[in-house]
This record gives C-alpha cells, structure tokens and sequence, in this order.
C-alpha cells in the first residue's frame, strides 16, 4: 500500500495534532476516539501522531507506530499508544514543501513500514516486524483527529498492489479469511522503553532479570572457586616432591 499524504499548519512548537491513522480492520470505520476512529478494533492501525501526550517521554514527534489488535486492547492516548505498540519511529513528515509518502507491506507474517519524506525518491526504513498474523478480507480506511489544537490531515491517495506470493501445501490449507489478529512476540512490547532516536532499548531490569544475572555471577564464582582449589592442590603436591 503506496499513501500519499500531508500534514500541515500553523501551529508550532507542538501547538497542533494529532495526527493520522491508517486502518486495516474487520469493521467499517464508525468514527471514535482514537486519531477519530473505534477503539478495540481487530486489525491493523499505523499512527502517524504529531502531538506527545505523555509528557515523560524521550519520544521524538512526529511519530509513526503501528498496533494489531484483536479487539481486548485499548489505546492508551495519555501514553501515546506506547503499551500497545508493537515497533516504531521518528518521521519529520509535518510541514514539508514537497509530497510525503508511506509505504506499507505484509507478506508471509513480515510488516514493513517505509517513508518518502525527503523528496529524494527513495524509501527509508521505518519499522520491520515479523510473526504478524493478518486475515484476509478486511477494511482499508484512515482517519485524523484533532482535540484542542488543530492541523490540517491530507489523503491525496492511497493505492493498493497485490503481492504475488507462493504458499506451501500447510499455508494453502488455511481459511485466511478466519484467523485472528494477532503478533507472535517474543517478549511483551511493554519490556521495552523509549530512545530518543525513535527505537526501543532494553527496559529497567526486572526482578526475574535481576535473578538469573546473580545466578550467573554465583555460578562464575563457584567454577573459578573450584579450579583456584584444583590448582592450589596441584601445586602443593609439586611442593612436597622437593622435600
């Protein structure tokens, strides 16, 4: 999916928002709180959000993320959707006097998102996750919302490519138009934190972290232990040879 867009105004020093949503999902858009659609959708939504909310964050904006859901999550705005996200970056896509454009694949489980923002012709990579599950037969749509500041949030075009993709027996067996959302993880995006370059770090260790970091260590000590013993007997006994 090729997005051509533009998101402009007159607010600076983030007086505007708050941003544009790119929806794929089992329901037709019934309008709503998130960036002006339905929460707990089933599907995929990509944010390209302009205002940060959570006022604690190293985030740099614009921002865009991108969030599957299978209808138990809910966006959290006062987080900016960081606890439900699954990967995402920093894209200075407001306010440019050329077109802007994003990019959006799926095939085989792999999600990519890329960005045209430097009228350069050239795509920039901005997210790139595997193990994503997404049925067939879904909505495309987007939406902009706006809350006490303003923005203008420009669709010039979407277009949509069919890839050509080959299956195997197992895959073709599959009712693709019946499976759920969903991400196959492995570990919570909740673990992560933010960078202000715009990707995840490593978050705060964690009491089972904390665990098996002093498990290792003990266990380092104990082998060094034993072989300091070996060793220190090894030589005693050279010792007693010499008397």
């Amino acid at each position: 999916m090729h997005v051509h867009f533009k998101v402009h105004g007159t607010g600076k020093k983030n007086l505007h928002g708050d941003g544009i949503a790119l929806w794929y999902t089992r329901d037709r858009l019934v309008p709503g709180p998130v960036f002006g659609s339905r929460d707990n959708f089933h599907g995929l939504a990509i944010f390209l959000d302009t205002y940060p909310n959570d006022e604690t964050t190293e985030r740099v904006f614009p921002y865009i993320s991108v969030m599957v859901n299978n209808g138990s999550l809910s966006y959290d705005h006062s987080k900016d959707g960081r606890w439900t996200e699954l990967a995402g970056c920093t894209a200075d896509f407001r306010n440019r006097d050329h077109d802007t454009f994003l990019a959006v694949r799926y095939s085989r489980g792999r999600l990519t998102v890329m960005t045209d923002l430097e009228d350069k012709n050239e795509w920039k990579n901005c997210i790139d996750i595997t193990g994503v599950r997404l049925p067939t037969g879904y909505y495309f749509g987007a939406s902009a919302g706006t809350g006490d500041l303003s923005d203008n949030h420009d669709i010039i075009s979407i277009k949509l490519f069919q890839l050509m993709v080959e299956r195997t027996p197992e895959e073709e067996s599959i009712d693709w138009t019946k499976i759920e959302p969903g991400v196959n993880f492995l570990k919570s995006p909740k673990d992560n934190v933010d960078d202000p370059t715009g990707n995840f770090r490593s978050g705060p260790l964690t009491g089972w972290r904390v665990f098996l970091l002093l498990l290792c260590a003990l266990l380092g000590i104990i082998v060094c232990a034993v072989v300091g013993a070996v060793v220190f007997q090894k030589r005693q006994e050279r010792n007693k040879r010499f008397y």
